[in-house]
């Protein structure tokens, strides 16, 4: 290995780009083709292989045995753990090669166990964390944590038991029809007791403007029918308002204002939960039944819409 600011590699490597980053680590037996961009402070363990056309920030580990293919992209402090597999091919068939190759990102702060297989054309979000020997064949969204074949999501990063901690940490809350409300940590967030009225004939659930909607709805939406392992929401808006409920089955609304994150386990109509503009919230429903009604404070417009979780992080702190 070479002691100055460069790049140190191992007199067994095979490094062939030009573009390695100050104090990057190339172990033995690691293989770097030509045009592959390598970041500082990585660390490239041994028998990596990495190709032409691949894309390696700052501050990345890659452990031993992983191959990173044309077309993947891995930003800054992601780790990828011992014998993860890339793909960038969805129809491979022997000496048959595409026009271009099927593009895979992993966001930055994100991390893959070992064994993980990742299916081309997916992107992990920042900081998401795929457990070891998971099969990820779809999306996953930023903090989330996965793991299984296929891959679902299990929970979220920095939210922990227990169930309600102070102002300002990570929460989980089960919020049914008897447990108190408590404040929200997450800037824009509130949750609304709303009456339920139970009798022989069944329930009866209700809001009034004024008394329980903090807006008049211009729009309403139902979330229902959301197949196995499926998010909806994933966004933020800019300008809109929103109530939801959980008026059938349980789901799990996990909110974010750029600081704090909390997860909401929502079992009963009699709560609701209002968000403000600049609220990032993510619905996992728990059973298939589920159906999820969300009041809108304006009719839909897709300028609103931040869809994009890096552009929301930066706008989110820039206001803060």
């Amino acid at each position: 290995m070479n002691d100055n600011d460069g790049p140190q590699i191992h007199a067994q490597a095979i490094v062939e780009s030009l573009s390695i980053g100050p104090r990057t680590r190339v172990w033995a037996f690691a293989h770097i083709l030509p045009g592959a961009q390598i970041g500082s402070d990585c660390n490239i363990c041994d028998g990596v292989f990495i190709e032409g056309q691949s894309v390696i920030g700052d501050r990345v580990t890659v452990k031993c045995g992983v191959q990173v293919w044309d077309g993947v992209t891995l930003e800054d402090d992601v780790f990828i753990g011992p014998n993860a597999t890339f793909t960038n091919d969805l129809f491979p068939r022997s000496g048959q090669h595409p026009a271009s190759y099927t593009k895979t990102l992993v966001r930055a702060g994100a991390s893959i166990g070992a064994n993980a297989t990742i299916i081309a054309g997916v992107t992990i979000g920042e900081r998401a964390m795929v457990g070891a020997g998971a099969v990820v064949t779809r999306d996953v969204p930023p903090g989330a944590v996965v793991y299984g074949n296929p891959a679902r999501v299990r929970g979220w990063v920095d939210v922990t038991p227990p169930r309600f901690t102070p102002r300002g940490s990570a929460k989980t809350m089960e919020l049914g029809s008897e447990s108190p409300l408590p404040e929200l940590a997450v800037s824009g967030a509130r949750l609304v007791r709303l009456p339920l009225l139970a009798d022989s004939r069944g329930f009866l659930s209700f809001g009034q403007t004024g008394a329980h909607l903090p807006f008049a709805p211009q729009r309403y939406f139902l979330i229902a029918g959301v197949p196995d392992g499926s998010l909806r929401g994933e966004h933020a808006h800019r300008e809109l308002e929103q109530f939801l409920v959980c008026v059938h089955g349980s789901c799990r609304l996990v909110i974010e204002d750029g600081t704090h994150r909390e997860e909401l386990v929502l079992t009963s109509p009699s709560v609701g939960v209002h968000l403000a503009p600049m609220v990032w919230a993510t619905i996992l429903h728990d059973t298939p039944d589920t159906t999820v009604m969300v009041l809108a404070s304006a009719v839909y417009a897709e300028s609103d819409y931040i869809r994009d979780y890096s552009e929301f992080l930066r706008l989110a702190r820039a206001a803060s």
